[in-house]
């Protein structure tokens, strides 16, 4: 079966996520993010969710997780939820 490993970043708005996607591209840390700004409660583990199966999270999530590179931060991705950048950290 197919699996993945991701961390993510939730917030309320499209412009904060931009902001904060911004400035991880400029070295700031995804897991120092996530802990500073993450609506999620994974934000307290830098934004880890662990290892999941296709099917676990809502359609655009899981579309951005097995569609995307590893490695790669993506978003903003818009969910019921908010607005979630996503790290792929592994796949199999």
């Amino acid at each position: 079966m197919a699996w993945a490993t991701a961390k993510h970043i939730l917030v309320d708005s499209e412009a904060k996520c931009n902001e904060l996607k911004t400035e991880i591209e400029n070295g700031t840390s995804f897991d120092d993010m996530a802990k500073a700004h993450s609506n999620c409660p994974s934000g307290a583990k830098g934004g880890d969710l662990g290892k999941f199966g296709p099917g676990q999270m809502v359609p655009e999530f899981d579309k951005a997780i097995f569609s995307g590179d590893v490695g790669v931060v993506y978003g903003p991705v818009q969910t019921q939820f908010g607005y979630h950048l996503i790290e792929i950290t592994g796949r199999g």
